[in-house]
């Protein structure tokens, strides 16, 4: 098919490639795009060796991401070595590099991912469009802007079939502009187009008149993917992500545990749980399988080095144990009394009874039952009462109920 596919002239595979997008777009399945390799790696402190981008690169396959943020060959040798790393390795998703608007830039992505199938490599292209960028940063109006956009897509698709350009800090960028910047981009051979919310403004009711706005007045956009990338300074990243799902996005992209630049990125992982537990408001959670996730965040924190907050969703140390009596009894009799979903939907560890101040007789007696002590009433009350004395933040670790157990039991 890749054989048959480059033989092809430009217009017949642009009929091809529109003929895609419109596949696409009609069958309503939303496309996940990771950034942990690029946008996730410019986190402080969060440096990934090539060899270890390899291997996340490997498990974002198998949880199903559609395309990878590779990396941005311009900044560093060893972007450029991890994406070569990753050409033959990473079979199914599409693997795109970053880019300026910089021939140069364009120029190295299509080195660093060459002998990729043409369907399976991309470029990503950015330049910032608000004017705050274009003052500041660019220096530039907005017809300088617009025609360095345009060159610079025109020029990597004589290199590339997919194309994509998102217009940096556009959620600041004046409406108007950034209508005309998406219809001049998809004229110029742009197959994606992404709606950047750079420094993390917006709320879910703004995101969805912003995305309404672009939808009713960009006329050509039917002619591309649409794309969202949220940031989270607002802690807002996830529930923009999933306003723009309702309103019919095409690609929705973030990070695992939401890392990323200040606040981090949208969690797609979290993205995805929210799909999966109410798809009559998000549609069917397509592709992507959530049985290894826990795992998938894991790996991420031990690699990067960022550790997950004990109450972070699926993979936080907290998410599936308690310490309160009152819960610990109700998860005894049926697990769903509390919890919104089971271990098990994200290969999450089993429900911890975290044992403490907190925690009530049943879940007590429970665990040492588990730990081969046959207590009556009497003596659980007891080993209840030892353990409500222990100093504040105490958790009775196994040896130590063991230790109590023990005591009274003599």
């Amino acid at each position: 098919m890749a054989r048959f596919f480059s033989r092809l002239g430009r217009a017949a595979k642009n009929r091809i490639k529109r003929e895609i997008i419109r596949h696409h777009r009609r069958s309503g399945t939303v496309l996940f795009s990771d950034t942990t390799l690029r946008d996730g790696e410019q986190m402080p402190g969060a440096t990934l060796e090539p060899r270890e981008k390899l291997e996340i690169a490997l498990a974002l396959e198998a949880l199903g991401v559609h395309s990878l943020d590779a990396g941005f060959p311009a900044s560093s040798a060893s972007d450029v070595e991890a994406i070569r790393l990753m050409v033959p390795a990473v079979k199914r998703p599409v693997l795109t590099a970053l880019c300026r608007t910089v021939r140069g830039d364009i120029d190295l992505a299509d080195e660093a991912l060459s002998g990729r199938a043409q369907h399976k490599r991309g470029v990503s292209l950015f330049c910032g469009t608000s004017p705050l960028h274009r003052e500041f940063k660019l220096q530039k109006s907005r017809e300088q802007i617009r025609d360095l956009v345009c060159s610079a897509i025109a020029y990597a698709a004589e290199k590339f079939e997919i194309v994509a350009f998102s217009p940096e800090d556009a959620s600041r960028t004046e409406p108007d502009f950034l209508i005309e910047m998406y219809q001049a981009a998809i004229d110029a051979g742009a197959t994606t187009v992404g709606f950047p919310d750079t420094v993390g403004i917006l709320t879910p009711e703004k995101t969805r008149d912003a995305l309404r706005h672009i939808q009713d007045h960009v006329p050509n956009l039917d002619r591309a993917l649409f794309a969202v990338h949220f940031h989270n300074d607002l802690g807002l990243a996830v529930a923009n992500t999933l306003a723009a799902i309702q309103e019919g996005v095409n690609v929705v992209q973030g990070t695992i545990n939401g890392i990323g630049e200040r606040a981090g990125n949208t969690a797609l992982e979290q993205v995805a749980l929210a799909m999966s537990l109410h798809p009559e408001e998000y549609g069917p959670l397509e592709r992507i399988d959530l049985k290894n996730v826990a795992a998938l965040c894991r790996l991420v924190a031990e690699r990067t080095g960022i550790p997950i907050p004990v109450n972070q969703p699926i993979a936080g140390a907290n998410i599936f144990a308690t310490e309160a009596g009152i819960h610990q009894d109700g998860l005894l009799k049926n697990p769903d009394t509390y919890l919104p979903y089971r271990p098990d939907h994200v290969g999450g560890p089993g429900i911890e009874l975290v044992i403490g101040r907190h925690s009530g007789r049943r879940a007590v007696r429970h665990r040492l039952e588990e730990l081969g002590f046959q207590f009556d009433d009497a003596q659980v009350g007891l080993v209840l009462d030892t353990i409500k004395q222990q100093p504040k933040g105490t958790f009775v670790s196994e040896t130590a109920l063991r230790q109590i157990a023990a005591e009274i039991g003599q």
